[in-house]
C-alpha cells in the first residue's frame, strides 16, 4: 500500500495499489498508555517471552473491552442483548457517514443536529458522530468527566432510523453527567469525586436534579439492538463530511459485553469496485 497523496480525497487515507481503495485510521493507539476508564484497573500488559531469551516475542495482556476505541454489545445494558460475538456481521460493515456536530464540555448532541448534518444521515446508515471531543483524548479527568454526549431523543433518532451502528469520538455514548463517573447508579460511583462538586460548585446544582436519568442514550440504543463505538478518534476529522463504507469487526466472542475495535473508514474515489463474487 501507498500513501495517498490527493487532497481531493483525504490527506491521512492510505490507498491499495490494486484497487485504489483509500483505508483511514478512526481508532486511538492502544498499549500500555492508553487512558483507561475511571475506576477501571490499569491495562497489564507482560512478556511472557523475548527475543533476547526465546527468540520470540508472546505478551499476556489483561484488561478491560472498554478501554480505547472499543465497541459495545446491546448485552452490555440490555440484559438478555446480543453479546459481541453474536452481532450479525451485517451490523458491523456497511456504508454510512461521518458527521461534524461540534459540541464542548456537557453539551448534548441533539436532534436537530443529527437532522441539520451534510451530508445527510440515511436510514440504515454507520453513523459516526464527531464531536471535536477527540484531539482532547488523554489521560485527564476532562476527557472523561465533562464530555459532550446523545441525548436520549437523539438516540431514539436513530433507532428510527435503523442506523447499522453509531460511533462518536467521546468516552461515553451518553452525556458525562448522566453516567457513574458524576452519580451513583447501584452502588457505583461517582467514579470521578470531584464532578459533581464541580457541577454544583459552577452551577449551584446537584448533578442528579438535572440528568436524574442514567445513561437513557445508551440503554436506548441497546434494548433496540443497535451496537455503539466510543473513543473514535485517530485521523476522523480526515473524512468528516463524507460518505464512507465502514469496518469494524470484534473478536468472535459470543457473551462480551465490549471489546476493542479496529475501526476503519473506506473510500473509492471511482465509484466502481465491487467486491470479488468468490467464483
Amino acid at each position: 500500500m501507498s500513501a495517498v497523496n490527493n487532497e481531493a480525497l483525504v490527506s491521512k487515507a492510505v490507498v491499495e495499489e490494486s484497487t485504489g481503495l483509500a483505508f483511514v485510521e478512526l481508532s486511538h493507539v492502544w498499549g500500555h498508555y492508553t487512558p483507561t476508564y475511571p475506576g477501571y484497573k490499569d491495562i497489564r500488559v507482560h512478556r511472557v517471552a523475548t527475543h533476547a531469551m526465546h527468540g520470540v516475542l508472546t505478551q499476556h495482556v489483561v484488561t478491560v473491552g472498554h478501554n480505547g476505541t472499543h465497541v459495545n454489545a446491546p448485552l452490555h445494558l440490555a440484559q438478555g442483548g446480543l453479546g459481541i460475538g453474536e452481532i450479525p456481521l451485517e451490523r458491523l460493515f456497511g456504508n454510512g457517514v461521518v458527521v461534524s456536530i461540534p459540541k464542548g464540555e456537557w453539551e448534548y448532541v441533539e436532534v436537530e443536529d443529527l437532522e441539520a448534518t451534510t451530508p445527510k444521515i440515511e436510514r440504515g446508515d454507520v453513523v459516526i458522530i464527531n464531536t471535536g471531543w477527540h484531539r482532547n483524548y488523554t489521560d485527564n479527568m476532562e476527557y472523561f468527566g465533562h464530555a459532550p454526549g446523545l441525548s436520549e431523543a437523539a438516540a431514539a433518532w436513530l433507532v428510527e432510523r435503523d442506523a447499522r451502528f453509531v460511533g462518536i469520538d467521546t468516552p461515553n455514548i451518553d452525556h458525562a453527567l448522566a453516567t457513574t463517573l458524576a452519580q451513583s447508579h447501584r452502588l457505583i460511583g461517582p467514579l470521578i469525586v470531584e464532578l459533581p462538586r464541580r457541577y454544583k460548585q459552577r452551577t449551584g446544582r446537584e448533578v442528579v436534579e438535572d440528568y436524574p436519568d442514567w445513561q437513557p442514550a445508551h440503554r436506548l440504543l441497546a434494548k433496540a439492538g443497535v451496537p455503539t463505538i466510543e473513543n473514535v478518534g485517530a485521523d476522523v476529522d480526515a473524512v468528516t463530511g463524507k460518505r464512507c463504507a465502514f469496518h469494524a469487526i470484534p473478536w468472535n466472542w459470543a457473551k462480551a459485553d465490549a471489546c476493542l475495535v479496529r475501526l476503519v473508514a473506506i473510500l473509492d474515489t471511482s465509484g466502481t469496485y465491487r467486491i470479488e463474487s468468490g467464483k
